[in-house]
């Protein structure tokens, strides 16, 4: 599955947990400043797989993580919002 992440580059301070998490290495640190004088994350989403975890390590939400194919996910991390998570069915599921 193919995925494609937009980052609000005039947001972004430029912390790089997204970069230091992104398993397919799709995003960096821009070498241009934002209007705050940050040096934000940039997307250059090659080989993105729309995994979300630059959304949901980014403690400013500024990630917005989309995905295609039969997938027609779109995921985007509002300030504050907390992840649900659906638990674990089946014969290799973990026991409590």
């Amino acid at each position: 599955m193919a995925g494609k992440i937009i980052i609000d580059t005039e947001r972004c301070k430029g912390c790089g947990l997204c970069v230091a998490v992104c398993p397919k290495k799709a995003i960096i640190i821009s070498k241009n400043s934002n209007s705050m004088g940050y040096f934000p994350a940039e997307a250059n989403n090659t080989g993105c797989t729309g995994c979300t975890m630059c959304a949901i390590i980014c403690p400013d939400a500024v990630i917005e993580v989309l995905r295609d194919e039969s997938g027609d996910v779109e995921i985007i991390v509002e300030h504050g919002q907390k992840i649900k998570s659906k638990p674990i069915k089946g014969k290799n599921a973990p026991k409590d």
